[in-house]
């Protein structure tokens, strides 16, 4: 900001080194602050001369010079001890002592080189002489020129609004170089942060970047389910993807490890195919490569998603050959059916594993319990033991029957006065038989006998044994069903991989995709150039505020 000068205010006094003066014509415009005495007349010889500044002053009043103008030259010359009686004779003095009032180091300089007072002001005629008596003095008038340059005041006069218009044009051009040489920059900027990335990516991928082959390939796991499924809440899941959801995103998982990295690189060498030399240095493996370093590349190759709503899982392959690309797809797939098959494999074994124990133990307790029945069926000669109670405890009745017979004779043949007593005594011999056979059949069932049991005690003892064979039998036979049923629970729990889409070898590159990814380079460009602007922007606004 330039700050304007500011002069002090001065009087018109008496020149002191002139003599007889005649008086002079009051100023006629911009009249400036005086002493209330007028100036003593000029002398005659200066009369003579009157005519001549009249013909100057006039000619320069029809230069149109400019109020603020004529005030400076006025101050310049109370400055430098000049007797002036208008602005157009300031300049009119100025111009004979050879002094431009309207440059700007006129206007500031206070005191000239030799012409300085001690109370700060000049002797009257000092600046004319010290101004005349400069050697090689460069000569700067306020006059009116042929071809005026650029740096000289305009001599037209020009009303305010002219003024403000023309003021409004320059700061409207200005703006307009502003915004011109910003937008080039922004434009420089531009070329160098976005395009010409842009541009070697593009170049990358359209002249160095390797073909690379991608075979795609689906397939879902399915599970054994038979026709009758379990009922209640499980069943109503049985036959959809969310059955075997887990077991899929289970195989996922395992397809994308490190575990099946290193397994395809045994079986199928997958560091030693991206180790080409062929390959382009971005793409290519360095030989002797870490694990880590073949397991980045290899979740860049191998590209596995899986869709829940369907249950479908899709593999995308990527290889620098085709026959390659269906090579890993088909490895990758046969490892996906062992991971299947391993997941229920263990519940499927443990399942049987006790069913199968549980009938062994079941078959052993009876064939121990029929050995102990025939054992004790051996010692006491019997085969069945309740059929013979049965026979004796229905020979028994039938004696006692038959003792209540002979009773009932024996009771007629005495009812007569003279019982034939060889009847009688026949009647009761048979009696007393039947009695003691029914006695001893009755001792054999309920006694001992000469082998220390009877034959209650062995009846009882072979029934236990049939018993508990018997009872051996259905466990044995429950146990049977068990196992039956854990073989077809084991049947119901095997997972399989059905595949949807067979892996096959393309024939023309899937990679790179040189246009859209040139695209996609250039708006990452573009977008992180734009976050990098908008924060230098925000900063330099924190900073300046």
């Amino acid at each position: 900001m330039t700050t304007k000068p500011t002069a002090k205010k001065f009087r018109i006094r008496k020149p002191g080194t002139i003599g007889e003066s005649a008086p002079l014509p009051e100023a006629t415009s911009h009249v400036m602050e005086r002493d209330d005495a007028r100036p003593e007349p000029l002398a005659d010889s200066a009369q003579s001369g009157a005519p001549i500044a009249s013909a100057d002053i006039d000619a320069i009043r029809r230069e149109g010079l400019t109020g603020r103008q004529l005030r400076m030259a006025r101050r310049v010359a109370q400055k430098n001890g000049m007797a002036v009686t208008s602005d157009f004779d300031a300049v009119r003095q100025l111009r004979l002592a050879g002094v431009d009032p309207f440059q700007r180091s006129t206007v500031l300089e206070l005191l000239a080189p030799d012409g300085t007072s001690a109370g700060g002001t000049r002797a009257p005629g000092a600046a004319l002489g010290a101004i005349q008596s400069m050697p090689n003095a460069r000569v700067q008038l306020p006059q009116t020129v042929a071809n005026p340059p650029d740096n000289l005041p305009s001599t037209e006069f020009a009303s305010p609004a002219d003024r403000h218009l023309s003021e409004i044009s320059k700061i409207q051009r200005d703006l307009a170089k502003r915004r011109q040489r910003r937008s080039l920059l922004m434009l420089s900027r531009l070329a160098i942060f976005v395009l010409l990335p842009t541009i070697a990516v593009s170049y990358y991928f359209y002249n160095v970047a390797t073909p690379m082959y991608a075979t795609s390939s689906e397939f879902v796991i399915q599970q054994a389910e038979p026709a009758s499924a379990a009922g209640g809440l499980g069943g109503l899941f049985q036959g959809t993807s969310m059955a075997t959801q887990q077991d899929s995103i289970t195989v996922q998982s395992y397809l994308s490890s490190r575990a099946a990295m290193m397994r395809l690189d045994e079986d199928h060498g997958f560091k030693a195919t991206f180790s080409d030399p062929t390959i382009d240095p971005v793409q290519r493996l360095a030989d002797g490569a870490s694990n880590e370093a073949a397991f980045a590349i290899y979740q860049d190759r191998v590209k596995i998603s899986y869709d829940p709503t369907e249950g479908i899982l899709k593999m995308d392959v990527i290889a620098p050959t085709p026959a390659d690309s269906q090579e890993f797809s088909e490895a990758l797939i046969g490892y996906a059916e062992e991971q299947v098959d391993q997941l229920t494999q263990r519940l499927r074994e443990d399942q049987m594993a006790g069913a199968r124990d549980s009938y062994e133990s079941a078959e052993g307790k009876r064939t121990d319990a029929l050995a102990s029945w025939l054992q004790l069926q051996e010692d006491v000669q019997q085969i069945d033991p309740i059929g013979e109670t049965t026979a004796k405890t229905q020979q028994i009745s039938q004696l006692e029957t038959q003792r209540q017979r002979l009773t009932l004779a024996l009771q007629e043949r005495m009812n007569v006065r003279r019982p034939n007593e060889a009847q009688v005594n026949a009647l009761q011999a048979q009696i007393a038989n039947i009695e003691d056979l029914i006695a001893n059949m009755r001792d054999q069932m309920t006694n001992s006998t000469a082998t220390g049991t009877s034959l209650a005690a062995r009846n009882t003892e072979l029934r236990l044994a049939e018993e508990n064979y018997t009872f051996q039998t259905m466990l044995a036979q429950q146990a049977l069903t068990q196992m039956e049923t854990a073989r077809i629970e084991a049947n119901r729990q095997v997972r399989y991989l059905s595949m949807g889409v067979e892996p096959v070898a393309p024939d023309e590159a899937t990679y790179p995709k040189a246009f859209e990814n040139t695209i996609l380079a250039f708006l990452i460009f573009s977008g992180i150039y734009l976050m990098i602007s908008i924060t230098a922007s925000v900063l330099r606004e924190q900073v300046t505020s």
